[in-house]
């Protein structure tokens, strides 16, 4: 307040707290979505054994995930002699932060389906084996993708540079490997997060195309064409 929003009022602060306090209260939330079904569904021996193991890793991820938030904030607390007018969390604990939930989210989805959804037996063809492993690199790279979008966060990198599909009068700016060493500038220059962000949002959009492309080739069930084409959509919204 002293360094940096001393114009801030007590109505702009209180946003901000409600904010925070929403947040925190929905992930607790959330947290007894999962915990108190799950504790009914075992005592009343609805849970088969490899259910009981997949209910146990999911809740331990919903525990695990308020944990790292709670070391993510403390982070922005910690005054950084050479930034202390900034306020920011860092940037690794964001990325681990939202990567943990989005391996809480697809877990909790994939688990949904699967038991929801009967599995499609399919012909194991040269294609079908191929069209898999697209799927599973396209998954990496967005998941990947995702990462780097908290770097962008936690650096407020996105001031950077507003231009595409340049950046500012260059492709490749001067300030790209700034930094030293040349690893740290992949996590730590604003610039090269950017950069990095870009080329892997354009890496993700080209996966997603490409892959449904392939999948038009090959005879698939109407349910994964339509997750096939529902992925284009999305990442070309995106």
């Amino acid at each position: 307040f002293n360094s940096l929003n001393h114009d801030m009022t007590l109505t702009e602060f209180k946003f901000i707290w409600y904010m925070e306090y929403s947040h925190r209260m929905w992930g607790r939330v959330v947290g007894l979505v999962y915990i108190l079904p799950a504790a009914y569904f075992w005592q009343k021996g609805w849970l088969s054994r490899p259910m009981k193991g997949c209910v146990l890793a999911l809740c331990g991820l919903v525990c695990f995930q308020g944990l790292l938030g709670w070391y993510m904030v403390k982070s922005g607390l910690e005054e950084k002699p050479d930034s202390y007018d900034i306020p920011r969390v860092s940037q690794y604990r964001l990325a681990a932060h939202l990567g943990s939930a989005l391996v809480l989210y697809s877990a909790s989805l994939w688990t949904g389906l699967s038991l929801l959804l009967p599995r499609h037996k399919l012909l194991e063809t040269q294609q079908l084996l191929h069209l898999r492993q697209c799927a599973h690199g396209t998954t990496a790279l967005i998941f990947l993708t995702a990462l780097s979008g908290a770097f962008v966060a936690g650096l407020d990198a996105g001031l950077v540079y507003n231009s595409f599909p340049k950046m500012g009068e260059h492709w490749i700016p001067d300030d790209l490997l700034a930094f030293s060493p040349v690893l740290r500038n992949i996590f730590e220059n604003p610039t090269t997060v950017q950069f990095d962000h870009r080329i892997l949002g354009i890496a993700s959009v080209t996966a997603v195309i490409a892959l449904y492309l392939f999948s038009r080739k090959i005879p698939l069930p109407r349910r994964t064409r339509m997750a096939v084409t529902s992925l284009l959509t999305v990442a070309c919204m995106q």
